[in-house]
């Protein structure tokens, strides 16, 4: 998206109205779907039927309400149009205030306390976990829960599974490990936590008396007293304790996240401004600590699946940096391969592209969720003159559909370039929030040479339309 010369920003809406104008010109497909409450996440399930224009996928997101009817975890099912499907007309005619055909609700889960993130099992994407305002970790099989009613004064929906072992509130930092049904999490307590799931199941096996339903099992499952902290009267569901504690941060654990090829090895950053990793193998202290990873409170961090020697972090500062864990500090200050400075406020969420290496997106507090590719750093820059004053190295395409802060985004792996993002809009509009799922042009990203093929051939072919 163009800036403004003269250093003024534009406002919200002035921004918002330029981005509406080049929808059609951007994307390939885009769906909005208006929240009547804010969600503060949004994540992919597992990918349900292909058909010749579109494949129809799970969604996970939750409704945080005012207590006026209870907090859900909403399973949805999504119509994802394939590429080069959706027609430019169809994509640029939405209205903010509607719903989008392409979003239904299947399944609603009465979650006790607000859903602050949710995070599928790679293992089996039925199986999510999420955090609330709690100690504790609810794992929820999302098929086998039944579906519920929100109204006010309705039972929580029993979680599946508790994990315990944090000694305050552990909000938002969780994670899934990618190669066993491993879950971390971080909390107030400045402690970084781990649960392998089998667990829960080698305690089930070992009571011959015990069966699959939640809250059945026999004396060797710790009962936890109180469903993620609620004042629910079902106190039925097993729980487990965890297999290591990590103490290492001075504050706030804010996210964590696993090394992609090890379920050993994971990192985690806080408040603190210390960005953390681990090694499970080799005790319960760090192995490396970046003491001053950024200038403020870091928010979010992502460990790169196709390089595991990349790690980005995402802070306060508006700041994203890429670190390579072979050389992380230089006098125990962040040593980071880069930083990458396009956002006007505290960075939210990054996460890598499932299909790029190089690629990765960030959201943040100014509205905006970026793509960026760490290779076109230091590559030849715009001509002087370009139309795209001080635009920041490496990034490529600038999403404005949201009018306020951007709290969570998820690339889709079964349709890589494929995103999903979710705003809360309470302080711009009043409202709820809104979700987006956005697919950008594959001109934008190919190789040059590819495109201006394409693009000769369109031309000629335009050429004897028009004779």
């Amino acid at each position: 998206m163009r800036e403004r010369g003269k250093g003024t920003e534009p406002s919200v809406d002035e921004r918002y109205t330029q981005w509406k104008s080049l929808v059609p010109v951007l994307y390939d497909w885009l769906a909005n779907h208006n929240l009547v409450w804010p969600s503060l996440s949004c994540r992919w399930g597992p990918q349900l039927e292909q058909a010749t224009y579109k494949n129809r996928q799970r969604l996970y997101l939750s409704e945080q309400t005012d207590g006026s009817v209870p907090n859900t975890l909403v399973i949805a099912n999504c119509e994802v149009v394939k590429p080069r499907v959706a027609a430019a007309e169809h994509i640029s005619q939405f209205n903010e205030e509607a719903r989008s055909p392409f979003v239904k609700k299947y399944k609603t889960i009465i979650h006790p306390g607000e859903v602050n993130r949710i995070r599928e099992l790679p293992q089996n994407s039925h199986i999510v976990a999420t955090h609330t305002d709690s100690p504790d970790v609810l794992i929820w099989d999302v098929e086998a829960q039944p579906n519920r009613h929100a109204v006010l004064g309705a039972t929580n929906s029993r979680p599946d599974l508790i994990l315990t072992g944090h000694q305050d509130n552990a909000e938002f930092a969780l994670a899934m490990c990618p190669t066993e049904p491993f879950v971390l999490s971080g909390g107030k307590d400045k402690s970084v936590v781990l649960w392998s799931i089998h667990d829960h199941i080698s305690t089930l096996a070992a009571d011959t008396g015990a069966t699959k339903s939640p809250g059945s099992g026999g004396t060797n499952i710790k009962h936890a007293s109180k469903a993620g902290g609620s004042n629910d009267k079902s106190v039925d569901s097993p729980s487990i304790g965890p297999r290591g504690i990590y103490q290492g941060h001075e504050d706030t654990v804010e996210d964590v996240q696993f090394c992609p090829s090890s379920a050993q090895e994971f990192c985690s950053v806080g408040d603190d401004s210390c960005l953390i990793l681990w090694d499970a193998r080799v005790g319960s202290t760090p192995v490396a600590k970046v003491e001053k990873a950024h200038d403020a409170d870091l928010h979010c961090v992502d460990w790169n699946p196709h390089d595991v020697n990349f790690i980005l972090t995402g802070s306060a500062d508006a700041t994203v940096r890429m670190f390579d864990r072979r050389n992380l500090t230089s006098g125990e200050v962040g040593s980071p391969v880069h930083k990458f400075e396009g956002h006007s406020a505290a960075v939210l969420c990054v996460q890598w592209s499932p299909d790029k290496s190089s690629v990765f997106g960030s959201s943040a507090e100014d509205g905006v969720l970026n793509i960026w590719d760490h290779e076109k750093v230091g590559q030849k820059q715009e001509p002087v003159g370009s139309r795209v004053p001080n635009f920041p190295p490496g990034l490529f395409f600038r999403h404005a559909g949201h009018r306020d802060k951007v709290v969570d985004f998820h690339w889709n792996a079964s349709d890589p370039w494929t995103i999903v993002s979710v705003s809360d809009d309470c302080e711009s509009t009043g409202g709820g929030g809104t979700l987006q799922i956005w697919r950008m042009i594959d001109l934008i990203y190919r190789p040059e040479e590819e495109v201006l093929a394409e693009l000769e051939k369109f031309k000629s072919h335009i050429l004897t339309c028009s004779s």
